[in-house]
């Protein structure tokens, strides 16, 4: 069992526990998921790219953006706990895809 597996089973524990589970449709965990990413950009959305950068962070804003990171991980995970998606197998394969799609180059991007 991975660790992602782990954390899929203990969210759909608590869903479960709380009766939840009815409410979380693939479309209501997208719309959360969606909702996180959103506070999670408001959260930097106007400090300058310095002070956007994680070395500048202070103990607040530290703790608010693993605040919504996390969050966002919980929707992505009991999302595709709900759609039976084994989200390491989907990521190794999207890499593969990228890597064949973008070869290597000397140049780099831009």
């Amino acid at each position: 069992m991975s660790d992602v597996d782990g954390l899929a089973e203990r969210l759909r524990t608590f869903a479960d526990s709380r009766d939840w589970q009815r409410f979380h449709t693939p479309k209501n965990l997208l719309m959360a998921l969606s909702g996180e990413v959103g506070e999670l950009v408001s959260e930097l959305q106007w400090h300058s790219d310095v002070q956007a950068d994680p070395a500048a962070w202070d103990d607040g804003l530290r703790e608010r953006v693993l605040d919504e990171v996390a969050d966002m991980m919980i929707y992505l995970v009991r999302f595709a706990d709900v759609c039976a998606i084994d989200l390491l197998a989907a990521a190794h394969a999207k890499i593969v895809r990228n890597e064949q799609r973008f070869p290597p180059t000397a140049s780099g991007p831009g």
